[in-house]
């Protein structure tokens, strides 16, 4: 096998010219590659008085030796990059044929080096990124200010005007897709260990592909040795999609329609006048404001706002409560009496933007610039607009920040529920499962389930009692689907959880839960080795059935193709038997592999078995 490398420009200051065709053989023999190939590098032709040209183009002088003992390396060097202009197309040609280009530059020749990154590079960078062919950019020299790592600041670069520097040669690498070398000189050490050690990497990658594209040459061609079957790849597992969050959605719509569960009552500070409801429970959780006023020990205690656009005025508070705070007052549609909590709104501002204000707390208070564009428009005057974001901000406990300042991670997503999730706080309802107290929000609830805002909606008895019951389900996987209620997340530990998680949540017809739920089932499945899968006690087909009983329709279908990959695995247990005729027909259809192979792979053996048999012993 042999290597073909084509190098491009001169290592020495000055390079070659077009006029010194006969300085040709010195400039390629005291040269990098030719430094390399060491005693064995010899031209094509010893017995010539001038150097070996190549026929298409006679700017690149060939040369050959031999490494890894019986590989042939070819080398065609062109010193010049001015020989290249008279025929473009026979220097294509040659770089065509290149299984490596190495590109060469001096790095006391700034002029020679902007030849190349202006003219020349652009032309070779389609190229080599086409044929895919890897290329290697030296940078031989030692700078006039070099007595230790190369120098790139522009103040104390003496050489600045005629060296190059090394960010420059660097960025030229990247444009070319190149690995970057620099050598401060050409002796045993640099080229031998540090730009030898690259080029033998690549020359051994390009005799691996190679020898991967040669045909297969056997041994056996005596014996007339048959190939073995072909085992196509198993089918791919059908995806199981999610539906997209409604998190927003819903405790937006928990707001504009919610008023039954409200316990929050605003009202205007001059007039008196009720500006709208709100959920204290939601407001408390995204609000450290909200929370003060109305979880401290003493509601008439109000809150200071961080607001300093009215510092002359002294400290200003944004709202206070009214009558002492809370009040036990009766509920319309047959709601059981509950605390409501009045709050005046002082601020003529605020007054304004109100429904603006609770839409933007009740959507997970990070949604910037959609408040200010609400604001702006309804506002219409860019001063107050600004005295009333900094009020807002008082609201989510967050400082005004430079606009050139970057918004912590941990601060862009959306302020949600979890603060309340398990927490007594502002709870009006409690399950009962298994003997477990788990509190819980009505509010929260009929925002994100559909099953309980029509249990607590309606004429039935958890809509005016306490303490509701839950039966047929776990402490346990209760408390992971009211995690998911208020967190939107949803992390089982195991897959017997995750099925649990998923009856419960197509109990409750939260379909989103039912795909995370699936999508962990798949996850660890997939995620088992063959020899997991073999020992394991759970039972991939009564999965199966618990799927298709509760309308887990996705993970049906994944189970069906699962089985069928791992066909050698599941066809020997005994549960293999309570598929049905149908289901079994489908996994026989994709079963991996497929009974044609193993035929085929049987009768590969049998042949096999007799080539042997009537070879002689002796010989």
């Amino acid at each position: 096998m042999s290597v073909h490398i084509v190098a491009l420009g001169s290592e020495c200051p000055g390079g070659v010219g077009p006029g010194d065709e006969t300085a040709g053989p010195g400039q390629f023999q005291g040269g990098l590659l030719w430094s390399y190939l060491g005693h064995g590098a010899r031209e094509l032709d010893p017995n010539s008085v001038t150097p070996s040209r190549h026929p298409l183009n006679p700017a690149f002088m060939e040369y050959q030796s031999r490494v890894f003992g019986d590989v042939r390396v070819m080398v065609r060097d062109c010193p010049s990059w001015d020989l290249l202009d008279s025929d473009w197309a026979s220097v294509r040609s040659v770089v065509e044929q290149a299984d490596i280009v190495v590109i060469k530059y001096s790095v006391n020749d700034k002029l020679a080096f902007q030849q190349v990154r202006n003219i020349y590079a652009p032309r070779l960078r389609p190229l080599l990124r086409h044929w895919g062919v890897p290329v290697i950019l030296v940078a031989v020299g030692a700078r006039l200010n070099d007595e230790g790592p190369p120098c790139t600041c522009p103040l104390c670069a003496s050489d600045w005007s005629s060296c190059v520097p090394h960010s420059e040669g660097l960025q030229l690498s990247r444009d070319l897709g190149a690995t970057y070398l620099e050598l401060p000189s050409l002796n045993n050490f640099f080229v031998g260990r540090y730009f030898g050690s690259v080029l033998e990497y690549f020359m051994i990658q390009c005799l691996k592909q190679k020898a991967k594209e040669r045909p297969d040459k056997r041994r056996g061609h005596r014996f007339n040795e048959p190939r073995p079957p072909h085992l196509d790849q198993p089918a791919r597992l059908p995806p199981v999609r999610v539906e997209e969050s409604t998190f927003s959605q819903d405790l937006q719509w928990l707001l504009e329609r919610g008023v039954q569960f409200a316990d929050v009552a605003f009202y205007a500070g001059d007039s008196g006048k009720e500006l709208g409801w709100a959920h204290a429970s939601v407001l408390c959780a995204v609000s450290p404001y909200f929370r003060q006023l109305l979880v401290g020990r003493q509601a008439w205690e109000r809150p200071v706002s961080r607001c300093t656009c009215r510092e002359r005025d002294g400290p200003h508070s944004l709202l206070s409560t009214w009558d002492g705070g809370i009040d036990d007052l009766p509920r319309a549609d047959g709601h059981p009496p509950g605390h409501l909590s009045r709050l005046v709104v002082k601020d003529p501002l605020l007054c304004l933007c109100l429904w603006e204000t609770l839409m933007f707390l009740y959507r997970g208070a990070w949604e910037w610039e959609y408040l200010e564009e609400a604001i702006a428009e309804k506002l219409k005057n860019p001063l107050a607009m600004a005295q009333l974001m900094d009020r807002i901000r008082s609201f989510v406990g967050r400082e005004k920040a430079p606009r050139d300042t970057p918004t912590p991670r941990s601060q862009q997503g959306p302020l949600t529920l979890g603060s309340l999730f398990n927490s007594p706080l502002y709870s009006d309802v409690i399950f009962m499962v298994q003997g477990s107290v788990l509190p819980a929000h009505r509010a929260v609830l009929v925002a994100r389930c559909d099953v309980m805002a029509a249990m607590f909606s309606g004429k039935y008895a958890e809509a005016r009692s306490r303490v509701v019951p839950i039966h047929g389900v776990s402490s346990d996987t209760f408390l992971a689907f009211l995690e998911y209620l208020y967190t939107d997340t949803c992390c089982p530990a195991s897959v017997l959880q995750a099925m649990a998680v998923l009856v419960c949540a197509e109990m409750y017809q939260v379909k989103r839960l039912q795909h995370l739920c699936e999508v962990c089932v798949c996850a660890y499945l997939q995620s088992m080795p063959s020899r997991e899968l073999a020992s394991m006690g759970i039972s991939v087909i009564r999965l199966l059935r618990r799927a298709k009983c509760h309308n887990a329709d996705q993970l049906y279908v994944w189970l069906l193709h699962f089985i069928a990959n791992n066909y050698l695995i599941f066809s020997h247990k005994p549960d293999f038997l309570e598929l049905s005729d149908e289901e079994r027909e489908q996994v026989e259809r994709l079963r991996w592999p497929s009974r044609g192979y193993l035929q085929e792979l049987s009768e590969y053996q049998q042949r096999r078995r007799q080539i042997r048999k009537s070879r002689c012993s002796i010989m």
